[in-house]
């Protein structure tokens, strides 16, 4: 591990001003102290925010939902408004990580986690994303896990992070306060598509700080649920994934909101899978129909074509756990 200092931050102003001078924010840690230990990640500075007043979880005037940054995971799945209101999230939390680490892990931090592709955690591989420029190794390497939407040849590593899946499929929103102030960016606007700069990640501008992630209100009832589709059954990433949130009213789906995680260099909404269930009556036929539209535009590499026909599966399964099979 390289030398780095570390501070530990009082309050919000004073988080920010180490942030503007190139200071790392850390909270739980879980990912980024890992990274530092490969030397895949080198910060100088260390600026602790675990202080910082990110810890509530409300409803909004609106009806939606505003989770603080530093909400642990464990807390998040467990509050009450999140698993009467949105199951998914509570879901897709319960389904990462070890429980040791979703009582360790923040909201916030989990959006921001890194790919785990083995080759940009080998820091004598080939990665753009680790060292923009330096090619990328698991293109011609061994790619099962890797993602077959949303690639570009400079990188097709996954996002990791289930919970992600779970907000992009609600199209929420995430809050940030930096040094001009507060602004929100569309959770789709947030984690970027590599196209040849991998190595941004996200659109955070410097020094600034998530504060929240919210959920939209959304019509009620609103029937929702996550699936994970892994190697095995504890402490694994996902193959794939999918996130579904049903509005139907007399008998009809007035709304549908899907996304996939697993696939895509960043969690992957499905437009073209909601467009077709709405205004439609929930079945087997539709969801099966509505399925084959899950990997519209993927790209699959030597050893992940698999991941075409377990996406479309993965899909069809949960609308028929959520909407219901007749």
């Amino acid at each position: 591990m390289h030398p780095f200092s570390f501070t530990k931050a009082a309050d919000t102003r004073s988080a920010l001003a180490a942030g503007q001078r190139g200071g790392r924010y850390i909270a739980g840690g879980t990912t980024l102290v890992d990274l530092m230990r490969e030397t895949v990640e080198r910060p100088e500075t260390l600026v602790d925010i675990s202080a910082l007043p990110l810890r509530k979880v409300t409803v909004t005037e609106r009806g939606g939902l505003r989770i603080g940054a530093l909400v642990r995971m464990a807390e998040a799945a467990a509050h009450p408004k999140v698993r009467t209101l949105y199951p998914v999230i509570s879901q897709a939390l319960e389904l990462s990580a070890s429980a040791q680490l979703r009582n360790m892990a923040t909201i916030g931090g989990n959006i921001m986690q890194r790919t785990r592709c083995t080759y940009f955690r080998d820091v004598t591989a080939a990665c753009n994303k680790r060292e923009p420029g330096s090619g990328c190794a698991a293109l011609e390497g061994f790619n099962r896990t890797h993602a077959i939407l949303g690639t570009s040849d400079d990188c097709v590593a996954t996002h990791p992070s289930d919970v992600a899946v779970a907000f992009a499929a609600l199209e929420a929103r995430v809050h940030l306060l930096g040094p001009d102030g507060e602004r929100s960016v569309a959770f789709a606007d947030f984690l970027l598509r590599p196209g040849s700069t991998p190595n941004r990640e996200q659109s955070l501008k410097k020094g600034e700080l998530i504060t929240a992630v919210e959920i939209p209100a959304l019509a009620r009832p609103l029937k929702s649920g996550y699936l994970k589709v892994r190697d095995r059954q504890s402490y694994e990433f996902a193959l794939t994934s999918a996130a579904v949130a049903l509005h139907v009213r007399g008998g009809v789906i007035r709304e549908a909101k899907v996304a996939a995680g697993g696939v895509g260099t960043v969690p992957w909404k499905l437009p073209a899978v909601e467009r077709h269930l709405i205004d439609e009556r929930p079945s087997k036929v539709l969801w099966t129909q509505a399925a084959e539209r899950a990997a519209d535009g993927a790209r699959p590499l030597e050893h992940n074509h698999f991941k075409i026909e377990l996406l479309k599966r993965t899909v069809e399964r949960q609308l028929r756990i959520v909407g219901g099979t007749k």
